[in-house]
């Protein structure tokens, strides 16, 4: 297991622009640490690794390498999530963020677009990450009143919703932590697919169609059969509208 602030050369999977890094918190049993990171390890083999994390009393944080969102789909080891359920591990009042590579937007006016569209939307956003953390991933109102300056390269405070440090990547830490396969791939689905969804986002679109809201854009997942996971997880919270 790797300190916190080991970060390996990245190994891409998959096939850009949007690139997703997964870390994951993960809480064991007492006494149970050791075989659930050996058991991990074997799982999640060279695409990620796992690191110590002072906010987790007993556990550790599994990190992947940057996946594109089919690759996650088809070959991230999902077998593993059931396995550390089996083995009394789970994610309770941890957090989960994925990493967007800055490279997947077309331009600093896309980078506005999707976290405007994420701002404007914080309600649902939140439900289906299914936490609100004022400490860890705040939605402050300062931050949508700077969003331009964000898209411009400015980087704000690391504990926000969106995470704007990095140099290659923006994260977005708004998900609690889970076992649970489904809700894992609903995070990684709403990543990849506010970035897509505001690519081609027009100001006819917004005036005209009402691109900005939820609605429009889960109408819009409605054509993208590839985020179905996300769309059944809106539809199981009661947030698809």
């Amino acid at each position: 297991m790797e300190r916190y602030s080991y970060k390996p050369a990245p190994r891409f999977h998959g096939h850009g622009p949007v690139f997703l890094g997964l870390e994951l918190e993960i809480n064991t049993p007492s006494g149970e640490k050791r075989d659930c990171a050996e058991m991990a390890l074997r799982h999640v083999g060279s695409l990620g690794y796992l690191k110590e994390d002072c906010s987790i009393d007993c556990g550790f944080e599994i990190v992947t390498h940057p996946m594109s969102y089919a690759w996650a789909m088809d070959h991230f080891p999902w077998r593993m999530l059931s396995d550390l359920a089996d083995d009394g591990a789970d994610g309770f009042e941890n957090g989960m963020h994925v990493h967007i590579s800055r490279d997947a937007f077309d331009s600093p006016s896309h980078v506005y677009r999707w976290m405007k569209f994420l701002h404007r939307n914080a309600k649902q956003v939140t439900t289906l990450a299914r936490r609100t953390s004022e400490q860890w991933a705040a939605f402050y109102e300062s931050d949508r009143r700077n969003i331009k300056d964000y898209a411009k390269g400015f980087k704000g405070d690391r504990y926000r919703a969106i995470n704007t440090q990095n140099d290659h990547t923006f994260e977005l830490r708004v998900f609690a932590s889970t076992v649970e396969p489904r809700e894992v791939k609903a995070a990684l689905g709403l990543s990849a697919a506010s970035v897509e969804y505001t690519r081609t986002l027009r100001v006819s679109d917004v005036v005209h169609r009402g691109g900005w809201t939820w609605r429009a854009f889960v109408s819009w997942l409605r054509d993208h059969a590839e985020y179905a996971p996300l769309s059944s997880e809106l539809e199981e919270l009661a947030c698809a509208s």
